[in-house]
């Protein structure tokens, strides 16, 4: 009988989970189930009865009774059970729970921390991961304290290269760089190797700056003073130097005469004034530039000597001593070192390509130099085209555009920034059609435009001039010049060819 009654009592309870019954399963086709939510609506919906299915074998039944009797308990009801969950569990028992487990996770992980992994040796490169891969690494992985790949488990570190030992930004940023270079200096190379030098190809590599190394062979192709014929260069190179010694022996006794010594003082006087001083002071480098300049001004008798041609001599001589010489600062390099026939060979080359240069600018130089004013009008009128404010404000306070601008044409910039910055802008300059006497226009918008936010803070005429005159770029590198240029290539390209476009 008692069989029976427990039979009996099975059936009663037809809707019940009895072991290998099919169950949804959830989060794949339906929602999780949370008995915080679904309790109360289960005790709500009746029990719909459902017909009883008969057993096929009393005895197979009794055998899947007597083997599977502590499966479920009569007295207890599957909504019961559920009803029960929803009402021990509550918010803040559940957050306490999860809180717990939090900490003991972390003292596991901090027991478990690997130590610190020791420095890269240079020259290999390391990842280092954040704690957000971690977490999603396999974990084999994560087991392997050995493994190359490190990880760092403290936030917000986002992920890091180390490069020679060191994860500075810097060494990172000047690695890459090195290797941009290194492939610039490659395709300079390749592009000189060849019998006859593309020097289309060349200007266009050459925009964005030249390696130093390459730069003295490349200034003398860009400037026409070398053919682009290889074979050709050696005889060129022979004649040209013989011609420019055959000038000093035949006109540099004259700078006594009466005809030319107010020339030849006006150079002896400027050339101290030169920079850098450590350079220019020097005797034999001294003498040079005397030379220099005195053969260019009896050979060129429309324009003669004018200030500001002195400092056109001093990136060519620089530019053509590094070849020359093991420092690495050029300024304070001891030109007396260097053998006599290579400071000949120096000062020759140096010699045409500054009479290159001032070939297209030499209206700049001329009587009462009507190339510096046209160009200063120009800038006046560009500026006020492209920045009003700037313009007005430099009009309300009687600043006029000669007073700060024309050094800048006289002198290319060249005592506003510093003489690396010059080299650099040179080579661009030379890259250009007419950069030394277009170009540079553009040049001097962009560069008054980069103090455009420190010149509508000075509101009095003397310190105006005075921070237009004397402006802060001692420290200014290649990356300055850099942005300088692309800002004045975006300008030629808005008005170059459209000169109304600046025109009132």
């Amino acid at each position: 009988m008692a069989s029976d009654g427990a039979r009996k009592q099975f059936w009663k309870r037809s809707n019940s989970k009895v072991p290998g019954s099919i169950q949804h399963v959830y989060g794949a086709q339906h929602p999780p189930f949370d008995p915080l939510l679904h309790g109360t609506l289960l005790k709500a919906t009746p029990k719909v009865p459902t017909t009883p299915v008969k057993a096929r074998r009393t005895s197979t039944f009794q055998e899947f009774e007597s083997n599977t009797s502590d499966a479920w308990d009569a007295s207890e009801d599957d909504d019961e059970l559920l009803a029960m969950a929803a009402e021990s569990l509550n918010t803040e028992v559940v957050m306490e729970t999860a809180n717990r487990v939090l900490r003991n996770h972390s003292q596991r992980q901090e027991r478990r921390r690997p130590p610190e992994p020791p420095a890269v040796p240079s020259g290999d490169l390391r990842l280092v991961k954040s704690v957000s891969e971690s977490h999603t690494s396999c974990p084999a992985e994560s087991a392997s304290d050995a493994a190359p790949l490190q990880r760092s488990q403290s936030l917000p570190h986002s992920v890091t290269v180390a490069l020679g030992g060191t994860s500075d930004p810097s060494t990172l940023s000047s690695s890459a760089l090195s290797e941009r270079e290194a492939s610039r200096l490659d395709k300079f190379k390749q592009l000189l190797a060849g019998p006859n030098t593309d020097l289309e190809e060349l200007r266009k590599l050459s925009w964005s700056g030249i390696p130093k190394s390459v730069r003295p062979i490349t200034w003398k192709l860009l400037s026409g003073y070398l053919p682009a014929n290889v074979e050709r260069r050696p005889a060129t190179l022979q004649r040209k130097q013989k011609e420019y010694f055959a000038f000093i022996e035949h006109y540099y006794d004259s700078r006594h005469d009466d005809a030319h010594q107010d020339t030849y003082r006006q150079i002896h006087i400027d050339i101290p004034r030169m920079s850098p001083e450590a350079l220019i002071l020097q005797p034999k480098v001294t003498e040079i530039f005397e030379r220099i300049l005195f053969i260019w001004a009896i050979r060129h008798p429309a324009s003669g000597y004018v200030q500001g041609i002195n400092d056109l001599v001093t990136p060519f001589f620089v530019v053509f001593m590094c070849e020359h010489i093991e420092e690495e600062d050029v300024d304070a390099a001891d030109v007396s070192r260097v053998p006599t026939d290579v400071l000949r060979n120096v000062e020759a080359d140096t010699y045409w390509c500054m009479s290159r240069l001032l070939d297209g600018i030499q209206d700049n130089y001329t009587f009462a130099q009507p190339g510096i004013q046209m160009k200063v009008k120009m800038l006046e009128e560009l500026v006020s085209r492209i920045d009003e404010q700037v313009h007005r404000h430099l009009e309300q306070h009687e600043v006029r555009y000669l007073q700060f601008a024309f050094r800048w044409m006289n002198n290319l910039l060249m005592r506003e920034v510093p003489l690396h910055c010059t080299i650099r802008l040179w080579d661009t300059y030379q890259s250009e059609p007419e950069g030394f006497s277009h170009f540079h226009l553009y040049v001097c918008a962009a560069f008054l435009g980069r103090w455009r936010k420190e010149i509508l803070e000075e509101r009095d005429f003397q310190e105006l001039l005075l921070f237009l005159q004397n402006l802060p770029t001692a420290h200014w590198g290649d990356e300055d010049i850099s942005l300088l240029l692309a800002e004045a290539y975006r300008l030629k390209f808005a008005f170059a060819d459209a000169p109304n476009h600046y025109k009132k």
